[in-house]
């Protein structure tokens, strides 16, 4: 039996366009040179046009989790009182980072499967009258749960509060609403190997003024992710440190592909596919972590029958159909499969899924009638190329 390559469907990494992979095989250039120096100012633009912002944007060499650890670093100090809302691992890993670099941390669980309830924000903001908490720190989108928060609402229940207001959109950014400046967003961080549909290894930190007032009195420690560094360098189209230019090659053409379908379009093209994959997985008769009205664009958290195990079911795809899905995190592990959506994913990559999935449940017994979820989705697909 032909297998292929893997038939990657993860909230990330995410498949990488031939088209980019091209643009990444160019040789490479002196990092310190003219060529750079163009390539970067490209890039840097159009990551902001993707963040909606005119501030400030550093690019670092670094995963996602480093751009959430230079966002700690640069704007909260030792000993800062920080509110974290967290609704799943990655908020989790937030406020951790903030607690290993001195801060006091304050941290809000909201139940695995469900979204942050701005309301509670706004009672726990509105107790603090002496403005003791010095930022918040929330998750755009949860990917260990497949759940994304209403940012807007949660900013909007912040108020006038003075406390910086830091979200982790490294794999909501692009996916999911998110207007950095219309919402009054101070510090968000995002990372390439989501929406941007390029390999891990690049993160992306926009901040506005008053977020680089507070860096001005900032006393952590930091080296590699000082921002003043990174604005100094960024003046002379340069990094502070050697930067990984062959992602910056697949970040131009990224950039040039997100800008071709439209901004809009792609996150039009999230919600599409957020829906036909639920909707499918539903006709079979599968049970899904997050209601309709918080579920992720980026990913779909399906409930594994009972029994069954997600883990078996994932072991399955991979065996059967060399399809990559990834399963739960600590306490979800073996409760739910993921199945990715995001970044550079077609319809037929999605329908492709759906029948193997299918196949695989009723190799291992689970009683889904066979086209149910295909059926669905195909219906589904119908009406958005009817539109």
């Amino acid at each position: 039996m032909i297998v292929g390559e893997q038939f990657l469907l993860l909230p990330g990494p995410t498949p990488v366009p031939d088209r980019i992979v091209r643009a990444m095989s160019k040789p490479v250039i002196n990092h310190r040179g003219p060529e750079f120096k163009e390539i970067l100012g490209e890039v840097t633009e159009g990551v902001k046009k993707v963040y909606h912002t005119s501030h400030n944007v550093l690019i670092y060499p670094a995963s996602g989790t480093g751009g959430l650890e230079a966002a700690v670093v640069n704007f909260i100090s030792p000993g800062d009182r920080v509110l974290a809302i967290s609704i799943g691992v990655f908020g989790d890993r937030f406020a951790q980072i903030a607690a290993e670099f001195g801060a006091e941390v304050d941290k809000i669980d909201f139940p695995w499967g469900q979204a942050a309830d701005s309301e509670l924000v706004r009672d726990i903001i509105a107790r603090d009258v002496n403005h003791e908490i010095k930022a918040i720190l929330v998750t755009h989108n949860e990917t260990s749960t497949g759940v994304c928060n209403n940012i807007k609402s949660i900013r909007e229940a912040v108020g006038g509060h003075p406390a910086l207001f830091i979200v982790d959109a490294v794999s909501g950014l692009a996916a999911a609403e998110l207007y950095m400046d219309e919402w009054n967003l101070d510090v968000v961080v995002s990372g390439s190997q989501k929406a941007f549909m390029i390999p891990p290894g690049l993160s992306f930190m926009a901040f506005n003024d008053r977020a680089l007032a507070v860096y001005n009195k900032n006393c952590n420690h930091k080296y590699y992710w000082d921002v003043r560094a990174g604005l100094n360098y960024l003046e002379k189209g340069q990094n502070p440190f050697t930067p990984p230019v062959s992602l910056y090659y697949g970040l131009r053409e990224a950039l040039q592909m997100m800008l071709e379908e439209g901004l809009d379009n792609i996150l039009k093209r999230h919600l599409d596919y957020r829906h036909l994959v639920r909707e499918a997985v539903k006709a079979m008769g599968l049970g899904l972590l997050a209601a309709d009205a918080n579920a992720s664009p980026a990913l779909t958290s399906v409930i594994a029958p009972a029994g069954l195990g997600a883990n078996r079911i994932r072991r399955a795809m991979q065996e059967g159909f060399n399809i990559i899905m990834a399963g739960g995190q600590q306490r979800l592990d073996d409760v739910i499969f993921r199945i990715g959506h995001l970044g550079y994913v077609r319809e037929l990559d999605l329908l492709s899924i759906l029948a193997a999935l299918e196949i695989v449940l009723i190799k291992l017994g689970y009683p889904v009638e066979s086209g149910a979820g295909v059926k669905k989705a195909q219906e589904i697909l119908l009406e958005i190329h009817s539109k």
